[in-house]
């Protein structure tokens, strides 16, 4: 992320605190909808990414188009979002989709959304033909949007459905168990936590979940959401990621060590 984006998402995320009560779940749809209509034209994603461009003309554009039928909270939301400067057209399109799944978030249990798409992310990355109908370039997009309805609709939050319908209506070339790991990591940061993705090869007792979520905690001094996979594969031991960083103590992992050091 260039030092620009970092500026400019961090000026979005104020202004959506700044709203409070004002942003719900219509907000984070309606910013969804303007995400995939700017990002369909080359025009308009030039025009408003463009960092020589005059803001006051930015804005004008924003309110011209969407003025009429999206909410003033969304209008005032994409506002600023044409006003900051990005590092690229794609950071922008990326900033619009992540204040869309914070807005979204908000309007829910954010704790439940995330789980929710971590085991949504579970349930698409074990099923290769799911994966394929959810993720491949040659499917239908109301296709897509239908599937989800069908697995997601009445059993998982609104919020959680209008995120994946989101990811899957408008990947931009990333694969979908990436993206809905992605949007649960925000809905996360969304109130206030970290997500932990805790492989084992066996289910963590309550204990044990409890004693790590407590550990991860005071490590990072927030709180640590835990998502766990199952990983035969890995033996024993746990390992342990969190972002960028992976804590790995699994005996598969230790094995293979060892072979590299007798192999040496």
């Amino acid at each position: 992320m260039g030092s620009a984006t970092r500026v400019a998402l961090g000026s979005a995320k104020a202004r959506l605190t700044s709203l409070g009560s004002q942003v719900d779940l219509a907000t984070g749809e309606e910013l969804f909808a303007a995400g995939r209509i700017i990002g369909d034209s080359s025009h308009l994603l030039g025009a408003l990414s463009d960092p020589g461009a005059d803001d006051a003309a930015k804005v004008a554009l924003v309110k011209a188009l969407f003025g009429p039928a999206y909410s003033p909270t969304t209008v005032e939301l994409l506002t600023g979002i044409a006003e900051s400067r990005w590092s690229s057209h794609s950071d922008l399109l990326a900033g619009i989709e992540e204040i869309g799944i914070r807005a979204s978030a908000g309007s829910a249990g954010s704790t439940t959304v995330a789980a929710e798409l971590f085991e949504f992310a579970r349930a698409v990355t074990t099923d290769a033909d799911l994966e394929l109908a959810l993720g491949s370039k040659l499917g239908s997009v109301d296709q897509k949007r239908a599937l989800v309805e069908r697995l997601l609709g009445g059993r998982a939050d609104a919020a959680t459905v209008a995120i994946v319908r989101q990811l899957v209506t408008q990947p931009r070339g990333r694969r979908i168990g990436e993206l809905l790991r992605y949007a649960s990591s925000i809905v996360a940061d969304q109130a206030g936590a970290s997500v932990a993705t805790v492989s084992t090869a066996v289910a963590l007792g309550a204990a044990q979940r409890e004693r790590i979520e407590k550990a991860l905690t005071s490590r990072y001094g927030k709180p640590i959401q835990v998502n766990q996979v199952i990983d035969p594969a890995l033996v024993g031991g746990v390992r342990i990621q969190i972002g960028d960083d992976v804590i790995d103590g699994s005996v598969a992992t230790r094995i293979n060590e060892l072979r590299l050091q007798l192999a040496g």
